[in-house]
């Protein structure tokens, strides 16, 4: 059977390649070097894990998918998956990639998705953004594992619910644990924390509410699922920035990893945002 060696659940900052690596040193923003400190840091949780391929869930940005037909859920199960975005290439200065899918793992995922009540969508000709690049960059610079992309809907409302992505990430770990492949697999989603795009709020010292920054930190942190419903519900998250919806996809990753404390929580505070790395171990994930 599978091993899950590791879940890391990560915020996709867009211009991390470019304020950090690619702009000249003297135009660089001065968390430059705090940032590639701690995300090279952050690398090493999963380096650590040993890794054979990878479960990757994003969004996609209105790039593949619009709102005349934007799934819930939706897994890709093709050979190749080509990135990035021409938007990204120019706006982020983001590499093209060309990852490589595991054609086995995904169709197992879909099977088993369907069979816990998840109504999938799949997609043989996925695309793959910055929702998904932005981690390989940041975990996985080489990209050379395969990987199996999962994208959920954090734009149209309405989503589902916070129980709802946690239940999805429940039934991603139980398909790991029952797939029948001797293989370690890493689990990685991102999506952020308070967020404001467009709105009053986007330029000030700090992300549009720093108390729902800590907090959810926190309860990533502590494994604390509880709390997290308790005070997260699909109808308030827009009361914590306009598109603060992309915790969702955190919560998706909390569900793999199950109610336990994380190994590794870690966060920087970019003015506008607020970036979170959290890694979890999963019992019996030796290292």
């Amino acid at each position: 059977m599978a091993t899950l060696a590791a879940v890391l659940a990560t915020t996709h900052h867009p211009f991390y390649l470019k304020l950090t690596h690619l702009d000249p040193p003297e135009n660089r923003i001065p968390q430059a070097a705090e940032w590639v400190r701690k995300v090279e840091a952050y690398r090493e949780t999963l380096t650590a894990a040993k890794p054979d391929l990878l479960v990757m869930v994003g969004a996609d940005h209105f790039h593949q998918f619009f709102l005349d037909n934007y799934p819930q859920f939706l897994i890709g199960k093709a050979p190749v998956y080509d990135a990035t975005y021409y938007n990204e290439q120019r706006e982020f200065s983001l590499p093209t990639f060309r990852l490589q899918g595991h054609e086995e793992l995904s169709q197992y995922m879909l099977e088993g998705l369907i069979d816990r009540g998840f109504d999938m969508a799949v997609s043989n000709e996925l695309k793959l953004d910055h929702s998904i690049i932005c981690p390989i960059i940041t975990t996985r610079p080489d990209a050379d594992l395969p990987v199996v992309p999962i994208y959920t809907n954090i734009f149209v409302p309405p989503f589902p619910t916070p129980r709802r992505f946690w239940d999805l990430g429940r039934a991603i770990r139980e398909i790991i644990d029952e797939f029948p492949a001797d293989v370690r697999v890493a689990a990685i989603g991102s999506g952020h924390l308070s967020l404001e795009l467009g709105g009053p709020r986007q330029f000030e010292d700090h992300g549009p509410d720093p108390d729902f920054d800590k907090r959810a930190i926190g309860w990533l942190a502590d494994g604390d699922i509880d709390s997290l419903l308790a005070n997260v519900t699909r109808e308030n998250l827009g009361t914590f920035g306009n598109a603060t919806h992309g915790f969702l996809d955190l919560v998706t990753m909390f569900g793999i990893a199950g109610p336990i404390k994380a190994a590794y929580a870690d966060d920087l505070d970019l003015f506008h945002t607020r970036e979170a790395y959290i890694t979890w171990y999963p019992e019996g994930a030796d290292r």
